[in-house]
């Protein structure tokens, strides 16, 4: 007979990790989300992320054609954002994504998360390698989307790309062509390093070749956003000043009256970029210089076309590897800047400065868009210790803006600091005795 101070066994598991598999213990009672701490409750709570479809049902079957021929040898013509066929000539530009799909309206009415369908979460176990049938010929094709996202079929010569948004991060919503040609970015890169060969290190001047550069597309999120912002502090109004002491003791004062500051504002973002690249958004700037890639915004997204592979022939990309809730701390970061910036008009009055103490945040609303951005980019290693420092020259692939990092010789820089400050110092002097 069974032991009656024996406890009842446990309900069975069908399987380790999976606690919604267990039923709830005989007496448990159901969590009370009112219970529960405020970000916990607020997750609960939060309805599922709206979906935008953008994927493009004319090219799901993994080709780009002609949609007066039909041919699939296409191409991106340099200069602009037309597509031209190799076959017939003919030229067409894709449809805007903000007139498409009206990611310019509405932005001031968002509410919860709303995310197009090229920015889902990016499903772990969905492998870089795709294979398409050749419908000319029936062959089969492997496009590794880790490092490119067309190819030829090595028979018929179609021309495939990839299209399909899976769940992968390699296919965005939307693609903003290339304006600037190679040739002239070559010649900005070559303008901006000759402003700077004086100091340039000389193993960086001996292998500078900027014919080098490569066309990139880097992915980025693109996101509306309908916020409020609370901030709360102190901000002094100075009174008078007044001097005590002599000599080498000599010290100024200053009196102030101090005020209790508070300010709330409400504002939308229009296309904030946000890189969604792991290592392009690591800006650790011991290692490397992709710091100078944001230096080169602003780009036209407002012009960008829904995503067709065509456009990337010829280029390298890079694929996402990062999802929204990845990328929304560096969102609310950047947004309290924004708010920040927008209560900095009403607090000139404290002339002595105001001391932000408590800010507050609040997204009624976003909106994200995966987009392929194109630059322009020249990279130099510098050898050094813990890896040495990798430097970029970076032009937009829109408007041509160019910056980048040169490394220098220090010890040219300290000379020439040295023989400045001795300069001045002598021409200090000179007015000193004329004066006397």
């Amino acid at each position: 007979m069974p032991n009656p101070n024996t406890p009842p066994p446990l309900p069975p598991v069908t399987g380790p990790g999976s606690p919604q598999d267990v039923p709830p213990l005989p007496g448990a009672l159901p969590i009370d989300p009112g219970a529960l701490p405020g970000a916990i409750r607020e997750e609960l709570l939060a309805p599922d992320p709206v979906a935008i479809d953008t994927a493009a049902a004319e090219l799901k079957d993994g080709l780009n054609r002609c949609p007066k021929c039909g041919a699939t040898d296409i191409r991106h013509k340099p200069g602009g954002d037309l597509l031209v066929c190799l076959y017939c000539r003919n030229e067409w530009v894709g449809a805007r994504v903000e007139e498409e799909f009206g990611f310019g309206e509405g932005i001031g009415q968002l509410k919860g998360t709303v995310i197009a369908s090229g920015a889902r979460d990016i499903q772990a176990d969905v492998a870089s390698l795709m294979s398409f049938k050749c419908a000319g010929c029936g062959a089969e094709v492997t496009v590794n989307t880790d490092n490119a996202m067309t190819a030829r079929c090595h028979w018929c010569r179609h021309v495939f790309g990839v299209n399909e948004q899976v769940a992968n991060g390699a296919v965005p919503d939307a693609v903003l062509p290339f304006h600037i040609r190679k040739d002239d970015a070559v010649a900005r890169i070559r303008q901006f390093v000759d402003k700077r060969r004086l100091f340039a290190l000389k193993e960086f001047k001996e292998q500078f070749t900027p014919e080098n550069v490569v066309g990139v597309y880097l992915p980025y999120m693109i996101v509306d956003g309908n916020v409020s912002v609370d901030v709360a502090g102190q901000g002094e109004i100075q009174t008078r000043s007044y001097t005590r002491g002599t000599g080498d003791k000599k010290k100024t004062y200053y009196d102030a009256d101090v005020y209790r500051v508070e300010r709330q504002v409400d504002f939308t973002v229009d296309d904030l970029p946000l890189e969604s690249s792991t290592d392009r958004g690591n800006l650790d700037t011991a290692a490397n210089t992709n710091n100078i890639i944001n230096t080169i915004l602003p780009f036209d997204t407002k012009n960008a076309v829904k995503w067709n592979a065509s456009y990337l022939s010829g280029f390298s990309s890079e694929k996402r590897n990062a999802d929204v809730e990845h990328l929304r701390p560096r969102l609310e970061d950047q947004l309290l800047s924004v708010g920040r910036a927008q209560v900095e008009s009403s607090v000139h009055r404290y002339d002595r400065g105001v001391r932000w103490e408590q800010e507050r945040l609040v997204v009624h609303g976003t909106r994200w868009v995966s987009m392929y951005l194109p630059v322009w980019l020249y990279s130099y290693h510098q050898p050094g210790s813990k890896g040495g420092m990798l430097h970029y020259i970076a032009v937009n692939g829109r408007t041509g803006e160019t910056m980048g990092s040169v490394p220098v010789q220090q010890w040219k820089l300290l000379l020439t600091a040295l023989t400045v400050g001795t300069f001045l110092e002598s021409i200090a002097i000179w007015i000193m005795v004329a004066t006397s």
